[in-house]
């Protein structure tokens, strides 16, 4: 298995775990319970103390048909909680696909941009990254929420998404981010039903094969409820869903995935080092 070092991360010599902080009204996972600046703060430092080796903070919702918010708005909640959370010694990611709240975000501290349209968003992205000198996490993507669900067809998921990530990587190289700078994530819940999702999960040796670190972002995400619904075909709520997120986790860390995005941080940190103590017996 291979063990990955990203410029800039932490190298535990396993695979690492990305905490969610979400500074919005409207996500999927918290309804808005990190929104306030000072609460994001304290909710970003207790997951560094449950083991998160980074902390992703977001502004704008990604779910499915989520509303798009302003530049503006986007960066007065990203701002201050990476600068607060970078003050503390915390290695931070900015989840955006705009790249000025990158270049902000950077400016303030944060050590990777988590972009989940792979630079497809904002063309001037790839350059702000390329300047910026961070790691950059290129997702599979299809479109904005609004349109995600209609483009959820594939013939082969597998060898379609490891193409079309492969046209991104070469693409963002093409505006001068460095090779080692690159991050992919195969965007599970985005424009992929469950089926794709499942599929994804069992063929990342295949998208590996690209030869870039891979993060992995299953924690309670809908394909995960639906194949836990209850007997009349209500789906598990998100709340009920981290037991699966860590059963996925464990899945991928043996895999060789670089990172897995968590909201439930501490059961996975646990799952990351039993992982990794597996791995290593059989070396």
């Amino acid at each position: 298995m291979t063990t990955w070092s990203v410029p800039g991360m932490p190298d535990e010599g396993r695979c690492l775990v990305m905490g969610v902080v979400n500074v919005t009204p409207d996500s999927f996972s918290d309804g808005g319970r990190w929104f306030d600046p000072a609460t994001a703060v304290r909710h970003g430092l207790e997951l560094v103390e449950q083991g998160a080796d980074i902390v992703d903070v977001g502004g704008e919702s990604t779910r499915p048909g989520a509303a798009r918010v302003s530049l503006e708005e986007e960066l007065a909640r990203v701002e201050p909680v990476i600068r607060e959370l970078s003050r503390e010694g915390v290695t931070v990611s900015v989840d955006t696909m705009r790249a000025e709240v990158a270049q902000a975000a950077v400016a303030a501290g944060a050590k990777l941009v988590n972009d989940v349209s792979g630079g497809l968003a904002d063309p001037a992205m790839p350059r702000v990254v390329a300047e910026s000198g961070v790691p950059y996490v290129v997702m599979h993507w299809r479109g904005h929420s609004h349109a995600m669900n209609s483009r959820a067809v594939y013939g082969d998921v597998v060898t379609e998404v490891r193409e079309e990530l492969s046209k991104r990587v070469s693409s963002v190289l093409a505006e001068g981010v460095a090779d080692n700078q690159i991050v992919l994530d195969p965007g599970l819940g985005f424009s992929k039903n469950p089926e794709h999702n499942w599929a994804l999960l069992a063929g990342l040796d295949q998208l590996a094969e690209l030869g870039y670190p891979m993060i992995i972002g299953a924690s309670r995400k809908r394909f995960l409820g639906r194949l836990l619904a209850d007997p009349d075909g209500t789906p598990r709520p998100f709340s009920r869903s981290d037991d699966a997120t860590l059963a996925v986790t464990a899945l991928v860390a043996q895999a060789g995935a670089w990172c897995v995005r968590v909201h439930d941080v501490r059961p996975n940190a646990d799952a990351v080092r039993v992982a990794a103590a597996v791995q290593g017996a059989r070396a």
